[in-house]
């Protein structure tokens, strides 16, 4: 069953210039404005002016009429959205699900993470004292949907902290006395409601939808609200949407009292290493990118990311690759918690990693390219992979390390045997053959003539035609693998079909490859 949390911040522009900018709120009637096509409004007050009568949205003409001592200053909607944002981000804390809300609110999925605080209301009273340290005055609820716990935060009455949680089941009784703003609808929809006499959200349990229907003028306006009547009750799924990707195995750690010391952390993040790997040999995946969130006591967050060439679950070696940067984590006035995130991971089956005492090179080998990767930058060190062609030169690419790997080359068939060393580019050679059409019996690459002792093939490969079809001129190839009189061997082609000449009239025949 899922559980959300509705974070309504009532002063957040106000609140946040005061934490920003400590001074710049004063204790007499203040407010912010906009300007807009109705003139310049008033955009969030202070309490002194929310005291005189002042409200958000009145204009200040009129504002100025009640409260003539009105102080005001310029609304930054840029930075509140900015700020607001990395409010969202400190709340991961509390659950990887974190969504900003509109201009002054926050949504948490907290599904599955209330037991870390000793339950529901333990959560909400921590992250209540949290915002209260940091100056932002708050009204939280939790409900079982976004549109019942959005509705309580800012309409609900709660006469024990307490009560802000709404138990599984109780939702139509906890929105039944809520005024029909609750439902999160357009003003003038609002308006019509009251009009009809239908003040509260209960009002509208025992009325018949065809009944509503035939209230309002538009099929539209009654849609409306009995889509936003529904999703609040949970009749009806409302899509919501995380600011970060939810990770998929994730590990935290909490302090009591805010923390500086390096080495402290160093050894919280071993800690933390060690359960998440715990997690992924459990499940036998191996994480490819992981994610360091450290939250601030002063509402703001620190980051550090690394990531592996390959999957792995080996805590000492991610530990590594932390470890250079963990000294360029800033822990500003001290952290409260870090939370390890896996934000990639692919299956990892148990291998034997040791034999006769001496490590597997290919485990050695990724360990080598992530911590060149994580010390030099990603797209500074590139390895090679392959690529889906059958062209020999054009089967293989650069990319950067610890790039997704493609499932396709493990598809492919079994290809006949190919040569260890390939050449940068097909190099001519001059030919005698038996057949025009058959293997060499000698060639001379390089000024150097050999005689061919024995010759296997044709293998033919055909070009690509998509290729062709876009304009390239590519002919096919007939290869063959040849060991010359001192046992060397090459893989050496010719290019096009018997026939397909040159100018000269002989065939092109070109060395592409060494065998070992």
């Amino acid at each position: 069953m899922r559980r959300v949390v509705s974070v309504w911040l009532p002063r957040w522009p106000i609140d946040r210039l005061r934490r920003r900018h400590p001074g710049a709120v004063p204790d007499d009637p203040f407010a912010l404005v906009v300007s807009g096509e109705k003139g310049v409004r008033l955009a969030a007050v202070n309490g002194a002016a929310s005291a005189s009568g002042l409200r958000a949205g009145m204009a200040l003409a009129d504002a100025r009429a009640v409260a003539p001592s009105l102080r005001t200053r310029t609304a930054d909607a840029a930075a509140d959205a900015r700020d607001l944002r990395k409010l969202a981000l400190w709340c991961t804390r509390y659950s990887p699900w974190t969504a900003t809300d509109g201009a002054d609110g926050l949504l948490l999925d907290v599904t599955g993470c209330a037991h870390l605080w000793g339950g529901e209301a333990g959560l909400l009273a921590d992250l209540r004292r949290r915002l209260d340290a940091l100056g932002l005055k708050s009204r939280l609820a939790l409900a079982e949907t976004a549109g019942a716990a959005w509705g309580l935060a800012r309409y609900g009455a709660f006469p024990r902290p307490e009560d802000a949680v709404v138990a599984a089941g109780g939702l139509r009784e906890a929105l039944r006395p809520l005024p029909v703003e609750a439902l999160r609808l357009a003003p003038e929809i609002v308006l019509l409601l009251q009009r009809l006499g239908l003040k509260t959200v209960g009002a509208l349990y025992g009325l018949p939808r065809a009944a509503l229907r035939r209230r309002f003028s538009s099929s539209e306006l009654s849609a409306a609200v009995v889509l936003r009547l529904d999703q609040a009750l949970g009749a009806r799924d409302e899509p919501l949407s995380p600011l970060l990707p939810v990770p998929l195995y994730r590990s935290r750690a909490a302090f009591a009292e805010p923390v500086l010391d390096g080495a402290f952390i160093a050894a919280i993040l071993d800690d933390l290493l060690a359960d998440l790997c715990r997690v992924l040999a459990r499940d036998l995946k191996g994480v490819r990118r992981l994610t360091l969130t450290a939250a601030r006591v002063d509402g703001t967050t620190a980051t550090l990311g690394i990531g592996a060439s390959a999957p792995s679950r080996d805590a000492r070696h991610l530990a590594y690759l932390f470890k250079e940067k963990l000294d360029a984590l800033d822990p500003g006035f001290g952290i409260d918690a870090l939370i390890l995130s896996a934000e990639s991971v692919d299956p990892l089956t148990e291998e034997q990693r040791a034999l006769h005492d001496r490590e597997v090179d290919g485990a050695r080998l990724a360990e080598l390219v992530d911590r060149l990767a994580n010390t030099l930058g990603a797209e500074n060190v590139e390895e090679i992979h392959g690529r889906e062609s059958h062209i020999p030169e054009r089967a293989e690419a650069l990319r950067p390390a610890g790039a997704a790997r493609s499932a396709w080359p493990d598809r492919l068939p079994a290809k006949p045997l190919r040569p260890f060393r390939l050449l940068a580019r097909p190099e001519p050679i001059e030919v005698m053959a038996e057949v025009p059409e058959g293997p060499p019996l000698f060639f001379t690459w390089r000024r150097l003539a050999r005689r061919v002792a024995r010759a296997e093939g044709p293998e033919r490969i055909a070009p690509e035609w998509w290729r062709n079809f876009q304009g390239a001129d590519d002919p096919l190839r007939d290869y063959y693998r040849i060991e010359d009189v001192e046992g060397c061997r090459y893989w050496v082609f010719r290019e096009g079909l018997y026939g397909e000449v040159s100018r000269d009239g002989r065939p092109r025949w070109y060395v592409h490859g060494l065998f070992a």
